[in-house]
C-alpha cells in the first residue's frame, strides 16, 4: 500500500500522480483516506490530551491523599475520563481498521517515467528477432495442436469447462521440457534459488501482494477453508519473507518457481478465447527479486533481461513494451511487457510482465530490512517477472516454426530437454 504520510504531506501531488491511472474511483478513495486520517488523528490527539490530564489528576490525587486532603471530586472526574478514554480507544481502533482497509484499495503510484494514458499510450522500447515469412498460409496453434496430437481442447472442456486445455503425448513432454529449460536457465545461469511453493494460500498472503481485497472475484476460492488457488507464483514466493526483518547483507534475494496458475478473470469472457490465448489454468515460471530501494531501478532492468533471455534462446521474435499509467497493474509502479510474435494468429502475444512494485507490496506484507547494524528498518522493494508463461509461448513456438507438411521445428536450446528437434503430425 502507499504510505499515508505521502497523502498527509502532499495530498495534491499524490492525488495527481494516482489520477494518471485514469480511474475516477482512485480519487474517491483518496478523499476517503484523507477524511478517515483526519478523524483518526483528531481522536488520537483527544485521547492523548485526556491521558495527559488523567496523569496530572492522578498525581494530584496522590498528593492530596498524602496531605490527608479530600480527593473525592478528582476521583469522580477520573472515573468519567477513564470511561471516555476507553470509548475513544475503541473508536480509534475501529477508525484505524477502516483507514487500513481503504488504503488497501488504493493502487501504487505510477513511476514518474511511465507514459501517461491508457493502453494506447504503451510504447515499444525495443524489438528482437525477425518475424517469420511463409510461402503458405500459417495455421493457428489450435489447428496445429490437433494435427500434431499434442493439444486436446475439447476434452479439456469436458473435464473442466472452457479455458482448461489438455496437453497429450508430445504436448505434455513439451510443457515439461519448457519448464525444465527455463528453471535451469534461471538457476544455473541467472543465479535464482528454486522454490516449490504451495498452490493454496491464505487471505493474508494474497493481501500482501495486492490481489486482495480488490480482485477477489478473479480468484478461485475454497470458502470452507478460506484459501485460494494461486493466480501466479508471485503470490507465495513474494510472501516467503512476510513479517520478517532481513539483514541488508542477504539482499538482493532472487527466487524462481514453476507452478500452475489459476485465474477466473471475471469479465474476460469472449476475448481471445481460442486455443491457448486466454485460459483459466496454465503453467508459468516466475522470477521474484527482493532488493534495497536504491537498487530497484537496476533490478528491474535485470529481471527483464532474464525474461528476455528465455525468448532469445527459444529463437522467438519479441518486443518489449513499457506500459502506460492507465494500463499498469494495481500493485505495480512500472511494468515492461514482453510480447512474442505468433504467425498463425498474426498478433503480438504477451508472455511476460516484468514489474517493479517499489515498497507497495512490502508495506502490505511488512517485509523490511535493516540497512546497517542498529539502523532503523526500511521496507524492501519487490520485483517479479514471468520467466515465462507457457501457453502463449507454446502458441508462438508452434505457429512460427511450422512447415508446409504440418511438422514443427523446435529451437536448439529445447532439443536436449525434449529429446527431438521436431514435432511430427500424427
Amino acid at each position: 500500500m502507499i504510505d499515508v504520510r505521502l497523502l498527509r504531506q502532499d495530498p495534491g501531488g499524490t492525488r495527481a500522480a494516482l489520477m494518471r491511472r485514469g480511474d475516477a474511483a482512485v480519487g474517491e478513495a483518496v478523499d476517503a483516506v484523507l477524511e478517515l486520517d483526519r478523524r483518526w488523528r483528531a481522536l488520537v490527539s483527544e485521547t492523548e490530551g485526556l491521558k495527559a490530564e488523567r496523569n496530572a489528576a492522578t498525581e494530584e490525587v496522590a498528593r492530596r491523599k498524602r496531605a490527608k486532603e479530600p480527593a473525592d471530586e478528582l476521583l469522580a472526574s477520573l472515573k468519567v475520563s477513564a470511561d471516555r478514554v476507553k470509548g475513544l480507544d475503541t473508536e480509534t481502533k475501529a477508525l484505524e481498521a477502516e483507514l487500513h482497509e481503504t488504503l488497501l484499495r488504493i493502487p501504487n503510484i505510477p513511476h514518474p517515467d511511465t507514459p501517461t494514458g491508457p493502453a494506447e499510450a504503451n510504447r515499444v522500447l525495443r524489438a528482437c528477432g525477425e518475424v517469420p515469412a511463409f510461402a503458405f498460409t500459417p495455421k493457428p496453434h489450435w489447428e496445429l495442436g490437433q494435427t500434431l496430437g499434442i493439444l486436446d481442447l475439447q476434452r479439456g472442456v469436458k473435464l473442466s469447462g472452457s479455458g482448461f486445455p489438455v496437453f497429450t503425448g508430445a504436448g505434455a513432454r513439451l510443457v515439461r521440457a519448457l519448464a525444465n529449460f527455463m528453471l535451469d536457465l534461471h538457476t544455473v545461469t541467472h543465479g535464482y534459488v528454486e522454490v516449490s511453493p504451495p498452490y493454496l494460500v491464505t487471505r493474508a498472503t494474497l493481501t500482501g501482494t495486492g490481489q486482495l481485497p480488490k480482485f477477489e472475484d478473479d480468484l478461485y476460492g475454497l470458502p470452507t477453508d478460506d484459501l485460494f488457488l494461486i493466480p501466479t507464483a508471485e503470490v507465495p514466493v513474494t510472501n516467503l519473507h512476510r513479517d520478517e526483518l532481513l539483514e541488508a547483507g542477504v539482499l538482493p534475494l532472487a527466487y524462481v518457481a514453476y507452478t500452475p496458475c489459476f485465474r477466473r478473470e471475471a469479465g474476460a469472457a469472449g476475448k481471445d478465447t481460442r486455443g491457448l490465448l486466454r485460459v483459466h489454468q496454465f503453467d508459468k515460471v516466475e522470477v521474484v527479486r527482493l532488493c534495497r530501494p536504491d537498487e530497484s531501478a537496476g533490478e528491474h532492468e535485470l529481471i527483464t533481461a532474464h525474461a528476455e533471455e528465455v525468448l532469445k534462446r527459444l529463437e522467438l521474435p519479441y518486443r518489449v513494451l513499457e506500459l502506460a499509467s492507465g494500463d499498469t497493474g494495481f500493485s505495480a509502479a512500472r511494468t515492461y511487457d514482453l510480447e512474442v510474435w505468433s504467425a498463425g494468429v498474426g498478433a503480438w502475444l504477451e508472455c511476460s510482465s516484468a514489474s517493479t512494485f517499489t515498497d507497495f507490496q512490502a508495506r502490505r506484507a511488512s517485509l523490511r530490512f535493516r540497512p546497517a547494524p542498529g539502523a532503523k528498518p526500511e521496507f524492501v522493494h519487490t520485483l517479479n517477472a514471468s520467466g515465462v508463461a507457457l501457453p502463449r509461448t507454446i502458441a508462438a513456438l508452434l505457429e512460427n516454426n511450422q512447415a508446409a507438411d504440418g511438422s514443427v521445428r523446435l529451437p536448439k536450446a529445447l532439443v536436449p530437454y525434449f529429446g527431438a528437434d521436431r514435432l511430427l503430425p500424427q
